[in-house]
């Protein structure tokens, strides 16, 4: 652990990423409880009215209040992030490790049903999903976990089946260990590293996902504070109000950088061969 936490302080990129990630959760978590409710609601006596005239961030249509918006916007992103990342995890862990580790027609059976979902472009799958069910962070959340699980499938099933050949694995085997006790103690610790990796590139897929559904109409409930409903309203005024654009751009484009720059350290301080950045 301690030549765990020397690389990682050493680590550009992670520090970095952490950094962003770190001020991301503050203000979703925190930024809500500073900021008075009134900016989400209408007041039309400041539509459009710009930055600085008012309001440090401008107001948008119908007057709402861009940092407000913004603010709740990052606590509804990370949630929904967050929720699709952990089902995803979950769903795909269990049936990776078990097509991995029992192979056979149960591996057949899993792996085809995961083609299957595959065949479906994930976010018009997405699109259709979330088309066709009410809008509610819950139907975002289906829309957006029903394909997400497959790729932590592939990757947990290409490792177990890989680990489950080694040494130890057989030793335990040989000794009479259950295989609820083999996968959960001997292997799935030694495919998790993997997997992280995978999750913290996923945070930064999802929350463009959001954005995009929720930009499309598609997404959360209308008048449900979001990046991309202010992304909407930003490309519907893009030369008589571009910071509408400008701001949640920012901070979608932060967030995605944050992630994957979490993920690119993760990545190379776990694996001990891969130089430090």
């Amino acid at each position: 652990m301690r030549r765990f936490y020397r690389r990682a302080l050493r680590h550009f990129l992670l520090l970095s990423g952490l950094l962003i990630i770190v001020t991301l959760f503050a203000v979703a978590i925190f930024g809500p409880e500073l900021l008075d409710e009134v900016g989400l609601t209408p007041d039309l006596a400041h539509h459009l009215v710009g930055p600085f005239k008012g309001n440090l961030l401008g107001y948008g249509v119908n007057g709402i209040d861009v940092l407000t918006w913004l603010v709740y916007g990052a606590r509804m992103s990370l949630l929904v992030s967050c929720a699709v990342t952990i089902f995803s995890v979950v769903v795909g862990t269990v049936v990776g490790s078990i097509a991995g580790y029992f192979g056979g027609k149960t591996d057949v059976f899993l792996m085809r049903i995961v083609d299957i979902v595959l065949a479906f472009p994930g976010l018009l799958l997405a699109l259709y999903l979330a088309a066709v069910m009410p809008p509610s962070i819950f139907s975002l959340t289906f829309s957006l976990s029903a394909t997400g699980w497959v790729a932590y499938a592939r990757l947990v099933r290409a490792r177990v089946y890989e680990i489950k050949k080694r040494e130890y694995v057989l030793a335990a085997r040989a000794l009479g260990a259950p295989s609820k006790r083999i996968i959960t103690h001997h292997i799935l610790p030694n495919v998790m590293g993997p997997v992280i990796v995978q999750a913290s590139y996923g945070l930064s897929v999802i929350i463009l996902a959001e954005a995009s559904l929720t930009f499309l109409g598609l997404g959360l409930p209308l008048g449900t504070p979001s990046w991309g409903a202010l992304l909407d309203q930003g490309v519907a005024n893009l030369f008589s109000s571009p910071y509408l654009a400008i701001f949640p751009g920012t901070a979608i484009a932060l967030a995605v950088l944050g992630f994957n720059f979490l993920g690119d350290g993760l990545r190379d301080i776990l694996d001990p061969k891969c130089p430090l950045q």
